[in-house]
């Protein structure tokens, strides 16, 4: 069986807090559960005065947390990690660092480089999509999501297969899980991903055979199976 990432033996204590949603700290829940990792799970409440109205936010736990300056070192933001007491925060960087902690930067440097440099990838065509989004006539918005979909993502996922390093498959560096698996996948495949149109989403990497093949892996792998099937159901 291929070992899909390497845990160091002694582990520290992780406390993960975010809103009772999927959001900016979904990725680094992902990365706990591939990895088997035991964490605390924080998840302040969040619910609107008027449905879908954001000027409506109601999220109590949170505001005191910040009136308290328990949230300074984050910017006054969530998600916050605690490890051992230290805080981190910006979910980017907490995605890397638990990535590192947890095997899944690459097996080298320089497989994190090709990991990381996957990452901002996926931080491209976010930013390319969002453009897509932010068009404010509803015919032209309309039209732009259409070839999004069916020419625009399927193009960034074959520059994407261009600039995979050589290894043996079927994961993206070196062979073993990664966080540019993970995070590819909850671009592309995972439930709840980036892209309301799944199957679009789907549809724009099955031309490209190296990472049609890892976003297969990951979403065979069992302890995701397992995190998807019993994740709280939340509206983002």
């Amino acid at each position: 069986m291929l070992d899909c990432c390497a845990v160091p033996t002694v582990m520290p204590s992780y406390k993960l807090t975010y809103f009772d949603i999927r959001g900016l700290a979904e990725n680094a829940r992902i990365l706990f559960a591939a990895a088997k990792q035991p964490y605390e799970d924080v998840r302040l409440s969040l619910s609107f005065g008027t449905p879908g109205d954001f000027s409506t936010i109601q999220r109590p736990e949170f505001d005191e947390m910040k009136a308290k300056g328990l949230l300074d070192v984050s910017l006054g933001k969530v998600p916050l990690l605690e490890v051992d007491g230290v805080q981190i925060g910006q979910s980017k960087a907490i995605e890397r660092f638990l990535a590192s902690q947890l095997g899944m930067m690459g097996s080298s440097p320089a497989e994190g480089a090709q990991v990381d440099q996957l990452g901002e990838t996926v931080r491209d065509i976010k930013d390319a999509y969002q453009k897509v989004r932010g068009i404010k006539d509803e015919a032209e918005k309309k039209t732009a999501m259409e070839k999004w979909f069916a020419e625009d993502l399927k193009n960034w996922v074959a520059l994407a297969e261009k600039s995979l390093p050589a290894g043996p498959g079927p994961f993206l560096v070196g062979g073993k899980l990664s966080l540019a698996d993970i995070l590819f996948y909850t671009l592309l495949l995972a439930p709840g991903g980036a892209f309301d149109d799944t199957e679009g989403a789907k549809a724009s990497f099955q031309s490209s055979p190296k990472v049609k093949a890892a976003m297969e892996a990951v979403d065979a792998l069992p302890q995701l199976k397992e995190y998807f099937a019993s994740r709280k159901v939340t509206p983002f």
